[in-house]
């Protein structure tokens, strides 16, 4: 198993900004995808950005808002939030895929515990 810590999550009015953090340990050998996903109540999760070999997708809803960037050497991975609205609150959760925790070690992919992020007036 790999546990992922997460942080940065909170209240902030609209306009506001936040930077959440996500760390895998770096004991992991690699890991090929990290990413984030949002879940509001009552609805579905969905994905709000991913990273993978350098490419970076984010959805149509975030874009030029949110940026996710990656540190490798901690094997960490950042969202930032920025110019953030209501229809932003939602649990968000990171995701980690293709991760080998050896050498040659099977593919493994595992998700946060989540972080509230509530945007309010």
């Amino acid at each position: 198993q790999v546990q992922l810590v997460e942080s940065g999550g909170g209240s902030v009015q609209p306009g506001g900004s936040l930077r959440l953090s996500c760390a895998a340990p770096e004991s992991v050998f690699s890991i090929s995808v990290m990413g984030w996903y949002r879940q509001a109540p009552g609805k579905s999760r969905e994905l709000v950005g991913i990273t993978s070999h350098g490419i970076i997708n984010y959805a149509d809803s975030v874009k030029g808002r949110f940026t996710i960037s990656r540190d490798n050497a901690k094997n960490t991975v950042y969202l930032q939030m920025n110019s953030l609205k209501p229809e932003d609150t939602a649990v968000y959760y990171c995701y980690v895929g293709g991760v080998r925790r050896v050498v040659f070690g099977p593919r493994e992919e595992y998700w946060g515990q989540g972080t509230q992020v509530t945007v309010s007036s």
